[in-house]
C-alpha cells in the first residue's frame, strides 16, 4: 500500500529538524559497508549520557511517545523510513513537549553504518509489516539479515520486544530468533488476556483488539 500524501510535507519536515538526526548516505553497498561508517555521537545528539532505546518502525509515534514519558531517564531513537508517517510522529512529540526522543528517517538495514556496536539496551518491533510472501522474507524485520544487525547493536544484557497481530509472522519470528542465537521469554499468544503489565497500546494494536484479534508478543535476548 502506498503511503498517503500529506499537505505541506517539506515545510512540516523542516519544522521538525531539531528532532531528526541528520546523516548523509550518498551510496551504499553491503559488501563494502565498513568504508562508509560515520557513527553518530549519541551523547551529543541528546545532550546527555543515558541508556539508549530504539523503536524500529515507529509509525505515528504513539508507542514511542508514551514510552518516553514513562521513562524520562532513557534516550530513545525512533526509526521510520516513510517520511509522511515520520513527520506526524515528530509533530506529536513537539505537541506533547517530549525531550528524550530523536527520529531517524532511515531503513533499518543502514543502522550499522551509523550506530556503534553494543550501544542499544532495548529494541522494540511493534506491528512490523509481516511480508507474508516467501519471496519477500528478507524484508521481514525478524529475518536473519536484521537479527544479525540487532546482535551488533545490542548491549550484552539488551533485549528485543516484538508485538504483532499476525500469527504466521509471529511463528516465523519464533523460529528465526531461535535459529539465530536468541533466547526467548515472555511469549504470549494473546497479550490482552495475559497477566503482562505495563503494555503500551499502539494505534494498530487498538484497532486489532477492537476487532477481537489476539496480539502476540515475545522478548528475545542474545545467548
Amino acid at each position: 500500500m502506498r503511503p498517503r500524501k500529506i499537505r505541506n510535507l517539506t515545510t512540516r519536515r523542516e519544522n521538525c529538524t531539531d528532532l531528526r538526526i541528520p546523516y548523509t548516505l550518498e551510496s551504499f553497498d553491503f559488501r563494502t559497508n565498513d568504508e562508509h561508517e560515520n557513527f553518530f555521537d549519541i551523547e551529543e545528539i541528546f545532550g546527555r549520557k543515558a541508556p539508549l532505546v530504539m523503536e524500529i518502525g515507529c509509525g505515528k509515534g504513539q508507542f514511542v511517545c508514551e514510552y518516553a514519558k514513562r521513562n524520562p531517564d532513557k534516550n530513545i531513537i525512533a526509526v521510520e523510513c516513510v517520511p509522511t508517517v515520520l513527520v506526524e510522529a515528530c509533530e506529536k512529540v513537539k505537541e506533547e513537549n517530549i525531550d528524550n526522543i530523536r527520529f531517524l528517517e532511515m531503513k533499518a538495514e543502514y543502522l550499522p553504518l551509523f550506530m556503534r556496536e553494543k550501544t542499544v539496551c532495548e529494541i522494540y518491533l511493534n506491528f512490523s509489516t509481516p511480508y507474508p510472501k516467501s519471496r519477500h522474507e528478507s524484508h521481514r524485520l525478524t529475518s536473519k539479515l536484521f537479527l544479525d544487525i540487532y546482535k551488533k547493536l545490542l548491549c550484552d544484557d539488551g533485549f528485543i520486544a516484538q508485538k504483532t497481530d499476525s500469527q504466521c509472522f509471529f511463528e516465523y519470528s519464533l523460529e528465526s530468533f531461535s535459529q539465530n542465537g536468541f533466547v526467548l521469554s515472555e511469549i504470549s499468544l494473546d497479550l490482552h488476556k495475559s497477566d503482562f503489565e505495563g503494555n503500551i497500546v499502539t494505534e494498530y494494536e487498538q484497532k486489532f483488539v477492537n476487532q477481537g484479534l489476539p496480539i502476540y508478543r515475545l522478548v528475545a535476548k542474545i545467548k
